[in-house]
């Protein structure tokens, strides 16, 4: 696989993990990985919102023991540290959505320097998911 894109929408903790994943294991094979991230996850690509990431739902009270379990699988805990190892890789790409950064306070003055920019939807589709061999949405 040359290309991949992922679509990021969900901000809990636990579950931002999985794509976050799946990008560092494409990445490491040479994969470009292109990211983009709406609604709530946009927080994730500003210092202050990577760090207010939670385990939601049910399993909300085991947020430290899973921060644990992700240090003790010797990843990162903290999600700007993920956020940083994907950039590392030199083939992946983060993006904000445009019309997420703008309902969710995001903007350039606030965005971690990993971050691509910040972009439109339909720019991130027709650019990116749509020319990449394989397209995810979380």
């Amino acid at each position: 696989m040359q290309s991949m894109a992922i679509v990021v929408r969900d901000d809990a903790y636990d579950k931002i993990l999985t794509p976050l994943a799946f990008a560092y294991l494409a990445a490491a094979e040479g994969t470009q990985v292109d990211m983009l991230f709406v609604n709530w996850a946009v927080r994730a690509l500003t210092a202050d919102g990577a760090r207010a990431l939670r385990v939601d739902g049910a399993h909300r009270e085991q947020d430290a023991w899973v921060r644990a379990q992700v240090a003790k699988a010797g990843l990162p805990p903290d999600i700007h540290d993920i956020l940083k190892a994907l950039k590392d890789t030199g083939n992946v790409e983060l993006y904000a959505c445009s019309l997420a950064a703008a309902i969710f306070g995001v903007d350039d003055s606030n965005l971690i320097p990993e971050a691509s920019g910040i972009t439109g939807a339909y720019w991130f589709l027709n650019e990116k998911a749509a020319k990449a061999d394989h397209y995810q949405y979380f």
